[in-house]
């Protein structure tokens, strides 16, 4: 059965009409003859888009309880027995409640995707996994329920739902999104046209990377290797030479002034390792990149400017940016620059050939060129081309002055010529060459000319001299030739393996790792694969961690793979993609498996460690919450039994209590039991709201009315409470259910602890634009409003005073304790809401 297609809504916060545009998505299905049902729907109260959802089939939700809550979800099984065409599905990074198929409700929709049903849904950005800080540093307000950017990219078609922030504030204001009683601290807080705009952009933002990489498939499936100027991409070429500061800051200017645009940066290292920058330079400048938004990228190549070039065809790089050569002219003149070379086969792609201190002048000296590969084909072929080239040229110049030199001078220029060839390709060419050079010699230089004859024993005891001594230097240069490349590639191999293990030390993780081996070796995609151990029959593959484009995913897709045995359990496999290698590379790439499986391995090791730590925490969190709530329950319990005897003693009726007291015990049991509900109602919630399931409502609230509510809570015993508040007193940011229970609570434990001749006083006050509320008796340290506040970690003995506690730190608050030892007085503090006066006019 083919997949179903997925269609997703983006927005950049609620109240942008994701849901009524989904909604007219699907009526628009339904008019040209699909089947369309709508599997989950929440209008939140909005009229239009509850009529927008008439006429549709809906499936009924699936009802659930969790915590002696009833809660709706969407029916899964209904749907898929239902088998439509296209399912309407809201809010797609929702978490489902306890005890459904899926813990999110994506998973739910990729399974619907599985069943061959086309999925409409809506998501808003704050949801996505990889935004989660950003929006919490522009909003001040953290993500619970959050999406893996994975699934979204996985949409077919994805599509912003957008409205300007002024727009959709006035949308707030009419009552169009939240009700009355939360426009104002939406409007002030989340809703503010400042972090409107930061969120439509960060959207924006967002699907516009995601278009990004269809075009870069587009233009691989098809084969497209031209630049497509889309978007302007500007390279810097760095060398790790000391310009590559200048050469960056300039690039990144260039990038400035053309908004939207992509700053990378491209370190190539020869393939033979043989010509290295300076580490620190280079890892200084990398610094310097990604600190100005770019990326730093690093690969392996010969041909300086084909590698620059085929990088930025690849990336559809639009500029490149070049340091001036550093060499001088004559030896710019003899060898070339690589910004020259470059501009001439860059075609569509522009060249800024930038300036800088460092560029040489005319005085600088020339530098003999020094041989940068070792002994291989090409070097081979290179050299025989030399020498029959150089060979027969240096024959005719020397014929032409055959009567000006004699044959010493002769056989001196020759073996200079097969020393130069040495140099290039080694002994065999050497060895070649030396023999041609001497065979030019006798024929054209040796009495009986234009023949291989002999006729002085002088000149033959000069050949057999040239030959010997153009063999053992031939030899001599290609041992020097191989030992010097085995030196270095050693080298190359060891730097290679303390890179890695500096990275594996300094805990960068198993992606920045594989980015790494994929640069060192000048691969296109690295990939760690784990195998599934529990179906052998079956081999399947899951990516652990990858780096590259198109990564391979099972170990028969990639060009090399080897085990990663050492460290890491069996069943993972390190696999590349991008070109064959050498036997000597694959034990350098299976030296560096092993660290990846070390990284790995102890990656796992510190998840476990922190799931053991969690668990502890836990446990011990639930022994010291079980040991607090039967301290407190014991007094009640007890006081309830004692009564409840009494009511029930068989003693003779002249030693009975009165009716009256009869009353008394009867109430005090019944206080005593109340308390005890009361006591488990608290570690219920309490539970709840460590498991993050309890929902607070935060918004402007006035002290006056809480304080009106906590006196009716505390009924008859409120009248030893003096409340002491000043004027112009401002609101607290509270839910203010929540901060009426704690407040009574707190003031219900003052009242226990204070002595009855004393009062609990309760008094507020702003400090540093927060509402600092204080509750205890009236002799303790630091009760009064100009008093200094000393504060101390509360008592956490108590289920009533942690769940205080928690519950304030929920709203954001903190509560401290102000005096140590049995006296009581907490400090509870609240942010405080902005002024009616001071707040910006929408």
């Amino acid at each position: 059965m083919a997949r179903g297609r997925l269609r997703i809504y983006l927005g950049a916060a609620p109240g942008v009409g994701k849901t009524y545009t989904m909604l007219e998505e699907g009526q628009r299905l339904r008019a040209t003859g699909a089947d369309v049902v709508a599997g989950f729907v929440e209008p939140h109260g909005r009229r239009p888009t509850a009529e927008m959802a008439e006429g549709l089939e809906t499936i009924p939700r699936r009802t659930m309880t969790h915590r002696r809550a009833a809660f709706t979800e969407m029916d899964l099984d209904a749907v898929l027995a239902r088998r439509p065409q296209v399912a309407l599905v809201d809010e797609l990074a929702h978490t489902n409640v306890p005890g459904s198929r899926h813990a999110k409700r994506w998973q739910d929709v990729e399974e619907l995707l599985e069943a061959g049903t086309d999925v409409v849904t809506t998501l808003n950005v704050q949801h996505l996994e990889s935004l989660g800080d950003v929006v919490r540093q522009i909003t001040g307000v953290p993500q619970r329920e959050t999406l893996p950017d994975e699934v979204a990219r996985r949409a077919d078609q994805i599509e912003v739902v957008d409205l300007p922030p002024e727009l959709l504030r006035r949308r707030m204001l009419h009552g169009e999104i939240y009700p009355s009683d939360r426009i104002e601290a939406a409007l002030t807080h989340y809703f503010r046209v400042g972090n409107l705009t930061a969120l439509r952009e960060l959207a924006l933002l967002w699907l516009a990377d995601r278009v990004e990489e269809g075009l870069q498939r587009y233009r691989a499936e098809h084969g497209i290797t031209a630049p497509w100027e889309t978007r302007e991409r500007i390279m810097v070429a760095l060398t790790g030479g000391p310009e590559g500061e200048t050469l960056i800051r300039r690039a990144a200017r260039v990038t400035a002034r053309t908004p939207g645009s992509e700053l990378l940066a491209l370190h190539v290292v020869p393939s033979d390792g043989l010509v290295h920058a300076d580490p620190a330079a280079l890892a200084a400048q990398r610094a310097l990149v990604e600190s100005l938004g770019g990326s730093y990228h690093q690969t392996t190549g010969d041909d300086l400017p084909e590698t620059l070039l085929q990088f930025a065809e690849a990336e559809n790089v639009t500029q490149i940016v070049l340091g001036a050569s550093r060499r001088g002219r004559l030896s710019t003149f003899l060898y070339g620059s690589v910004g020259h070379r470059t501009i001439r086969r860059s075609g569509p792609i522009d060249v800024l050939v930038v300036t800088h201190e460092e560029a040489a002048g005319p005085s600088s000296p020339l530098r003999l060129p020094h041989p940068t590969h070792a002994t291989g084909p090409r070097r081979f072929r290179g050299a025989v081309l030399l020498a029959a080239i150089a060979l027969p040229a240096l024959t005719s110049l020397l014929v032409a002055l055959r009567g000006h030199v004699d044959l010493a001078f002769v056989l001196v220029l020759y073996l200079l010529t097969v020393v130069v060839v040495a140099l290039v390709g080694g002994l065999v060419p050497a060895l070649i060459s030396a023999v041609a050079a001497g065979l030019l010699a006798d024929y054209y230089f040796t009495v009986p000319l234009h023949s291989l004859n002999v006729q002085h024993t002088s000149d033959v005891l000069a050949l057999l001299v040239f030959g010997v001594t153009a063999i053992v230097v031939g030899s001599a240069a290609g041992t020097a030739a191989r030992r010097t490349y085995e030196a270095v590639r050693a080298r190359s191999e060891a730097r290679a393996l303390s890179r890695l293990a500096t990275a594996l030390i300094r805990g960068q993780d198993l992606p920045a790792l594989l980015e790494q081996v994929r640069e060192d070796f000048g691969l296109d995609a690295v990939s760690l694969l784990k195998e599934d151990t529990e179906h052998p029959a079956e081999p399947r593959w899951s990516v652990v961690a990858a780096a590259g484009e198109n990564p391979p995913e099972r170990p028969y897709d990639a060009d090399v793979e080897t085990p990663v045995d050492s460290f890491a359990p069996d069943g993972v496999t390190l696999a590349a993609r991008g070109r064959s290698m050498s036997s000597d590379d694959q034990l350098v790439l299976r030296a560096c498996a092993a660290q990846l499986g070390m990284a790995y391995a102890h990656g796992r090791l510190a998840v476990a460690a922190a799931e053991t730590g969690l668990r502890a925490e836990a446990a011990h969190t639930r022994a010291s919450l079980l040991l607090a709530a039967s301290r407190d329950l014991r007094a009640p319990l007890h006081a309830a039994e004692e009564a409840l005897r009494r009511l029930s003693d068989p003693a003779p009726s002249n030693a009975r209590p009165s009716a009256e007291e009869d009353g008394r015990l009867l109430q005090t049991a019944r206080s005593s039991v109340r308390r005890a509900a009361q006591l488990v109602t608290d570690l219920d919630d309490l539970s709840r709201l460590r498991a993050e399931s309890l929902d607070l409502y935060l918004r402007p609230v006035d002290l006056d009315e809480v304080l009106t509510a906590v006196l009716d809570t505390l009924g008859p015993g409120s009248d030893r409470i003096r409340c002491t508040l000043p004027e112009h007193l401002p609101d607290a940011i509270a839910d203010a259910a929540v901060l009426t229970r704690v407040l009574a609570a707190l003031t219900a434990e003052a009242l226990r602890r204070t002595p009855p001749e004393e009062p609990a006083r309760l008094t507020a006050e702003v400090r540093s634009g927060r509402l600092v509320i204080r509750v205890g008796d009236g002799t303790g340290p630091g009760t009064g409003s100009a008093a200094p506040m000393t504060t101390a970690s509360p008592p956490t003995d108590s289920v009533i005073l942690r769940l205080a506690r928690d519950l304030t730190e929920a709203m954001g608050g903190t509560l401290d304790s102000l005096t140590p030892g049995p006296r009581f007085a907490m400090a509870l503090t609240l942010p405080a809401a902005v002024p009616h006066a001071a707040r910006p006019a929408p």
